[in-house]
């Protein structure tokens, strides 16, 4: 359940999962372990959520062992141990979890509580692109592009960037909306006018992302001249058919007074509206929004909320903001 109004159900969930918990089912403590790290039907207690989620791991389930992995990692509920994380995210990743997998690749590749092995890192970066992970379809199209001590292959950058940037990974997707493949040449297109024609040919499909795309170009000029009028219309239209990034595109315009009058509240509930969607950056944002009280009343706890499901998708930023208000 996405958004604010999942806590509706919250002391549901958590009665639900404590019944889990009693009958040992392994998915059920996981569960409760969420309830506990996150304050859904309970009062947030990070000691009690490790000591779940370890029981968790213990009974073989492998989202607990993420979830152990990372309260080593961070330091939640716990004393930080780097080497115990890594050990567990080695150990999901045989099950063939691919957030363990796209974990453990990181610590290949930086040389984390292991020696650097670039092309052990590429392996494993590979395999959890393959299971769907659009981190590491980013970090693999980052490993192609660069030729990062694996041959260069400048297609299957592209190839990987449009896979992470399809299912929403923000640096992915500016990959492409910005048109650095098509500026710098790699691929099969080599210019801001050809990506312009295929975000255009997009859009004239019905594409949502390629209409909000195509708005970007006429907003910043890419492959056309800035036409604002053009680009709000494309966002209207992408929001229309529920595109998150045409719904953000649009809440930016109204904020910043594009096209339109300036218009806080319309642009707050745009940028919900969009997170709701499940972006972490723009989950990431909307907290911002609510901790500062940028044209709303202030409120700390949807602040804490919205943070918490950014840094669930990952988000370290997120995840400081959140340990940040949690100590406060």
């Amino acid at each position: 359940m996405d958004g604010p109004d999942a806590y509706e159900y919250s002391d549901e969930i958590f009665e639900l999962a404590k019944k889990f918990e009693e009958k040992e089912y392994a998915s059920g403590i996981n569960i409760l372990g969420h309830c506990y790290s996150w304050g859904i039907g309970t009062n947030m207690d990070l000691k009690k959520a490790f000591e779940l989620f370890q029981k968790a791991a213990n009974l073989g389930n492998v989202i607990g062992m993420c979830n152990l992995g990372l309260c080593y990692k961070d330091g939640l509920g716990t004393d930080k141990n780097g080497q115990k994380a890594f050990e567990i995210y080695q150990k999901a990743a045989e099950l063939g979890n691919s957030r363990a997998i796209n974990s453990l690749a990181d610590y290949y590749k930086n040389g984390i509580h292991t020696d650097i092995n670039k092309q052990k890192a590429f392996e494993l970066y590979q395999k959890a692109a393959n299971l769907g992970n659009y981190f590491a379809q980013y970090e693999l199209a980052l490993m192609y592009e660069i030729g990062d001590e694996i041959k260069k292959d400048l297609d299957k950058a592209v190839y990987w960037y449009k896979k992470s940037a399809e299912q929403g990974h923000p640096y992915a997707q500016n990959k492409l909306k910005e048109c650095y493949c098509y500026n710098y040449g790699i691929g099969t297109c080599f210019n801001k006018q050809r990506a312009f024609e295929l975000f255009q040919k997009a859009a004239n499909l019905g594409n949502s992302t390629g209409i909000s795309n195509l708005g970007y170009c006429y907003e910043f000029g890419i492959g056309t001249n800035i036409n604002l009028t053009k680009a709000f219309e494309l966002y209207q239209k992408a929001a229309n058919l529920g595109n998150l990034y045409g719904i953000h595109n649009l809440g930016s315009c109204y904020e910043k007074g594009i096209v339109a009058d300036i218009n806080k509240q319309k642009a707050f509930e745009l940028y919900r509206k969009a997170a709701n969607l499940g972006h972490y950056l723009i989950q990431c944002n909307l907290a911002v929004i609510y901790e500062k009280g940028d044209g709303i009343k202030k409120d700390i706890e949807q602040a804490i909320y919205w943070y918490k499901k950014s840094a669930e998708q990952g988000y370290n930023y997120a995840q400081n903001k959140l340990n940040e208000l949690s100590k406060n």
